[in-house]
């Protein structure tokens, strides 16, 4: 086990076992396809039990991320610990705040995660939430670009963002994805109430599940040629519009 640049890489069957059972959050595990035995069948049980991020892959696929004895499994750490929405919610409203709560919809780019992040740190957003599979990886270079947001921002990572937005709207919260597709526009919607703001990658946007699921749909409006923004700068636009309109309260 190796700490680089603070991601923490685990290989070895026995070592990945009981790191899982001492609690560690795992960003993923690769299992060579086809690994038999015991200790295999053992570590793909905790796998399953805990819902660890998981992928199994060719062994060259292996021998890429580590020269040493793998045995065919090798995993990343997570350099920080998730939090659950149930709780941060409860928290928020407890202390008497009105929640702002952020949802990434397959945003990969670690460069934008780690940007959105310190946006985040900045206009006060009480946690981010991130689907477990597919999105951007926690490492060195979201952790440096976030300006070390990444540690004061709760993030929560969910199985399903669909059933997560309508928990977070029968606790109160307002959903609202923004995408340049829409008509309204974000200067014409009360940002005042607990609310949930939701934004999708560059290239697929929000799916089409989460839009269904989502309160209101709105645009940032833009007046250049290009008709988008980098879904970071979109991120700090949005946050600095709800900012504005709860200090006119």
């Amino acid at each position: 086990m190796k700490s680089i640049k603070n991601k923490l890489e685990i290989f070895g069957l026995q070592p990945i076992i009981e790191a899982i059972k001492s609690g560690k959050e795992f960003d993923k595990i690769f299992i060579k396809k086809g690994l038999q035995g015991q200790l295999s069948s053992d570590l793909k049980y905790l796998i399953k039990k805990n819902n660890i991020p998981c992928k199994f892959v060719p062994l060259e696929k292996i021998n890429r991320l580590t020269k040493k004895n793998h045995q065919g499994v090798f995993g990343f750490i997570s350099p920080i610990n998730f939090h659950k929405v149930g709780e941060i919610i409860m928290k928020t409203f407890e202390d008497g705040k009105i929640p702002i709560l952020l949802m990434l919809d397959r945003i990969t780019d670690v460069r934008n995660f780690g940007a959105i992040t310190r946006s985040a740190d900045n206009f006060g957003v009480d946690a981010i939430i991130i689907n477990k599979f597919g999105s951007a990886q926690i490492n060195s270079d979201a952790i440096k670009t976030s300006a070390g947001a990444i540690y004061k921002v709760p993030i929560c990572r969910e199985d399903n963002l669909v059933n997560c937005i309508s928990y977070l709207k029968k606790s109160g919260l307002v959903a609202i994805s923004c995408s340049e597709k829409e008509s309204k526009s974000i200067t014409d919607v009360n940002l005042k109430n607990p609310i949930l703001i939701i934004l999708g990658s560059e290239k697929n946007g929000i799916s089409s599940d989460i839009l269904k699921a989502s309160d209101e749909k709105i645009k940032i409006p833009t007046y250049g040629k290009i008709d988008s923004l980098n879904v970071s700068v979109a991120c700090g636009i949005s946050l600095y519009e709800i900012s504005r309109q709860r200090s006119l309260t």
